[in-house]
């Protein structure tokens, strides 16, 4: 719990910096970047390394989700110059003309993102986005409390362990657990295969403990609960505060992901968007990021960088021959389905009550 608590404390103390600088106006001798990030995915350094090298201010806010930044951004009414949405959020931005294309010739420390990671479904042309960092879906569970294998997604519907598991609170990733255990795609449109996946989960809703966010790793590594629906990074934050934790992926397979770094159109400091990208693609400072919040670096030469449990944990790191795997999929933008998305999720969380 102590490394949990440094980083919320972090986390609160960078929120309250960054807010005060913006309240400074621009005073910064080189101008200001405006950046929006998920919670907890950044070391609280860096933005103070990058201002003192650059000269730059990092004003800094945070959103819990794509979703919740995508309400943010897509008005056009409020200005960021970097954000960092998953893979089919940026497939669904650049649908929507709200990505600017970017100029690589701005960003040299591109060359360091590894080939892997070239010409993904979400940006197949490798013009709008820089990936930032990636991972796998899949379960944490508890060692002690489980006495048989945990190797399909079946086990979170076992009414044994009635008030002992967590979902995320998430309308896609909860769904693609059902579809993936009822042997479908993650990215199906079919409207029975949708009505499956619904009642599965409303015949698991009275097993749940709750739905969560970020506090779930608190309740995990506290032995709150047996199970939870967990992206890597956050299980290998869990795993190292508590090693009788476990991380698997389901043998009907999951969801490989890439959370990436993009610029919106409307961005107002450009020119100190392409510092702040090229800044986080430097390997020592991918580094600092991949060791601080857990999550995987798609720089090798960061990767290198860290301690050998970690660079070479198959959690963190699983091979391609894994994440290529013919049962792992990527998400891919679901606007054409996002009100049945929305109205299957009302009624699941429903019938937790």
């Amino acid at each position: 719990m102590k490394k949990l608590t440094k980083r919320i404390l972090s986390a609160g103390l960078v929120g309250m910096m960054t807010l005060a600088m913006a309240g400074c106006g621009n005073s910064a001798p080189n101008g200001q970047v405006v950046v929006y990030n998920w919670g907890e995915f950044i070391d609280p350094q860096v933005n103070k390394m990058f201002t003192q090298e650059t000269g730059i201010k990092v004003v800094y806010s945070e959103y819990a989700n794509n979703e919740e930044m995508y309400a943010k951004v897509e008005p056009g009414n409020v200005s960021y110059d970097v954000i960092f949405p998953s893979d089919y959020m940026v497939e669904k931005m650049i649908n929507k003309g709200i990505l600017e294309k970017l100029d690589f010739s701005k960003i040299p420390n591109y060359e360091n993102i590894d080939v892997r990671f070239e010409n993904l479904p979400y940006d197949p042309n490798n013009e709008y986005s820089i990936p930032y960092m990636w991972g796998t879906v899949g379960i944490v569970y508890n060692k002690k409390m489980v006495s048989e294998p945990v190797d399909s997604w079946d086990i979170l519907w076992d009414s044994k362990y009635k008030d002992q598991i967590l979902m995320y609170d998430s309308e896609r990733d909860s769904l693609m657990v059902a579809l993936k255990k009822l042997g479908y795609s993650m990215n199906t449109r079919d409207e029975k295969q949708l009505e499956e996946a619904k009642n599965l989960l409303i015949e698991q809703a009275p097993l749940v403990l709750s739905y969560v966010g970020d506090e779930g790793k608190n309740k995990m590594v506290n032995e709150e609960a047996v199970f939870m629906v967990s992206y890597a990074g956050d299980a290998m934050i869990m795993l190292s505060e508590n090693p009788d934790l476990e991380f698997v992926i389901p043998k009907e397979g999951s969801n490989f992901y890439v959370d990436t770094m993009v610029m919106p159109k409307n961005a107002t400091n450009k020119d100190n968007a392409y510092a702040y990208m090229n800044f986080l693609c430097r390997p020592d400072i991918a580094a600092m990021n991949a060791k601080e919040i857990g999550y995987s670096t798609p720089i090798s030469a960061a990767r290198e960088q860290l301690d050998d449990e970690i660079k070479n944990n198959p959690v963190a790191y699983p091979s391609e021959e894994v994440t290529n795997a013919d049962n792992m999929e990527m998400f891919n933008d679901p606007s054409d389905v996002i009100g049945t998305y929305s109205s299957i999720w009302t009624q699941v969380k429903a019938s937790n009550n």
